[in-house]
Parts: C-alpha cells; structure tokens; sequence
C-alpha cells in the first residue's frame, strides 16, 4: 500500500526538479519539459506491466533520468567506452537524486537503497528481478512512442541494427508483445526489420508495425 503523504511529496519533489529541463516537447499530446513527461510516461508503463508496483519502483521510475540535462554526453570521450562511462555517470547521478529526495520525504533507509539499486541496474542484461525489467521495458516502450523518430537522421544502419538487436534481448517477452502494437513510421519499420529479421512484423502483419525496443541502453 502507497504512504500517500510521503510518495506524493517525493513525486512533486522529482517533478520540480524535471520541470527545470529547459528542453520543451509534445509527447503524445502533451507538452512540457521533457524530462517530466517522459518520467510521467514510464511510471505510466511501469504501472501498467507490473499492476503491484511498490513506491520503491514507481519512484524509480519517475526519477529513472532525473535532470538527465546536467550531464551532457559531451563531457565524455566520444568513444564508445567513452559513451558507457557517461552512461554509468548518469546512473549513479540519477541514483543519488532520487535516494536524496526519498530521504527528505521521509523514506527509511532500506527504501532508499532498493529504489537506488533499481535505476543503478538498469541496462544490465538480463534484469535481475522482475521490478527491474518492468522499469527497463517501461523505459524502451516509451522511447519506442515518443523519440525513436527522432534519430532517425542521427545514426546510420548499422549503428541502428546493432542498437536495436541489442536492446530487444533486454525486454520481457510482455514488453515485446506490446511492442507489436505500435503505429511505426515506414523509416522506423524498416529499421526494426533489418535489426530483427525474422522477430520484426513487417507492414501488414499483425497490428501493423514492425516489433523492437528502443536504443534504451544506447540512447
């Protein structure tokens, strides 16, 4: 059971902070910073696969890329062990936030630390429990709707294959087959399809679009 008073002082908390992402957007009809709707989005998701989330994983959630902003990749080598640098930096970054913000709203120490343990273990394949992997599909899913367009222009084929193969070994069988549901542009399904050959669904079959995760992991 959620401890209302607590949860909703750290949620307003996060979103405080995620409104100061001076990067507006629309996402699916709304707009806003967007480091907020997209943390709005994965809870959203994450309550949707995992219908007995816990605070613990809904705050992660919410918090997962908290002022993701602050910490540019351009800080970091732009190599590919410079890109997983960054993306450990972000973690712990993340982390912390969210455990200093769960503490000022009252959470105990144990909270704090699962919530942690939760975004620091993001991306690692395969999840080690099933709150992990229900914020890792949340996540995917909800670049899947909102961002994947937006790479399109950025990265090649083969950056594009590569990402995406390795992130669909990442999503439960679940996020997959919700996956199979979105409406794909034709440049995005036939992205998926030379990622995913066979996994992928190819314009007419099944709800229309192609199946994959996002770049999650490589974003």
């Amino acid at each position: 059971m959620i401890d209302g008073a607590r949860y909703e002082k750290a949620v307003a908390a996060i979103d405080a902070a995620n409104a100061a992402d001076p990067t507006v957007v629309t996402l699916l009809g709304r707009t806003g910073p967007r480091e907020q709707l997209h943390a709005a989005l994965v809870v959203e998701w994450v309550s949707r696969l995992f219908p007995t989330a816990t605070e613990r994983l809904l705050l992660a959630a919410r918090a997962h890329d908290i002022r993701r902003w602050e910490v540019p990749r351009a800080k970091y080598p732009m190599t590919r062990a410079g890109y997983h640098e960054w993306r450990r930096a972000l973690r712990v970054f993340h982390a912390e936030a969210c455990a200093a913000i769960m503490r000022a709203a009252g959470y105990g120490e144990q909270e704090v630390n699962d919530a942690r343990a939760l975004i620091l273990d993001m991306s690692d394949a395969p999840a080690r429990d099933a709150e992990t992997q229900a914020l890792e599909d949340a996540d995917c899913l909800v670049f899947l709707q909102t961002k994947f367009r937006d790479y399109l222009d950025t990265w090649d084929d083969a950056r594009w294959v590569r990402v995406l193969k390795g992130t669909w070994k990442k999503m439960s069988a679940a996020a997959r087959r919700i996956a199979l549901t979105f409406d794909y542009a034709p440049a995005e399904r036939r992205l998926l399809d030379l990622a995913l050959g066979d996994q992928g669904v190819r314009s007419g079959d099944g709800a229309g679009g192609a199946c994959s995760s996002g770049p999650c992991a490589s974003r």
